[in-house]
């Protein structure tokens, strides 16, 4: 008979990651880009995770401009399609800290010519993420501390009450596009402060009062 499976372990058996781009007023802001008014859905697989202490992040061949961006991520515990917002929150199994490592300049180009971000967000090792947080720690999602400092120097801070869309109606927002399962996470965003990475560079991260993690940039990016 099969293991059941752990809901902590999703970076192993879930089948996908749903990422939120431009879910912070500030972010939007210092790219350029306008706010939206619905939620800016792309896909990383899951070949991009890689949890705390399995090696270095590393951005695509020939990336010279790796970015970070701190996220909380959202992971689900009980699948479905057109979940109503009301009842979306029962949905969520847990939280993890993660990073959605962005090759930029594949980005930009991909930006001017029109053409989807793939080779930008999907490499392999493009999701670090931390310990998982079981819901019960969470007393509020929308309220939450996280910075993020590479080599001790603070790069992002904010609280997630600066989200421009909330939990449950993401949750609800994208089970209206796609079906969502057991073990899938959801990373809803970024602040302001992304930046480039350089090799070597040691990137330490933290929900206050939750979980901790500390992540490398490979020898070569």
């Amino acid at each position: 008979m099969a293991s059941p499976l752990k809901l902590s372990r999703f970076y192993e058996w879930g089948r996908k990651i749903v990422g939120v781009g431009r879910n912070y007023r500030a972010h939007c802001i210092e790219l350029g880009n306008p706010v939206p008014k619905e939620p800016v859905l792309f896909l990383k697989p899951t070949t991009c995770y890689l949890p705390e202490g399995k090696g270095p992040t590393r951005g695509p061949p020939g990336c010279t401009d790796l970015h970070h961006e701190i996220e909380l991520g959202v992971v689900i515990s009980g699948g479905g399609t057109n979940i109503p917002q009301e009842s979306a929150m029962d949905h969520v199994g847990g939280y993890v800290l993660a990073l959605d490592m962005t090759a930029r300049d594949y980005q930009n180009v991909a930006k001017e010519k029109g053409i989807p971000w793939t080779w930008a967000k999907c490499f392999d090792t493009a999701c670090p993420v931390s310990q998982f947080i079981p819901k019960e720690r969470v007393k509020d999602p929308h309220d939450l501390n996280m910075w993020l400092k590479v080599n001790g120097e603070l790069r992002q801070k904010t609280n997630t009450n600066d989200m421009i869309f909330t939990v449950p109606y993401i949750i609800s927002y994208v089970s209206r596009v796609m079906t969502l399962e057991q073990g899938d996470l959801i990373l809803t965003g970024t602040p302001m402060g992304v930046s480039a990475v350089q090799p070597n560079d040691e990137l330490e991260a933290e929900l206050e009062g939750l979980v901790s993690m500390k992540f490398t940039v490979g020898d070569k990016l």
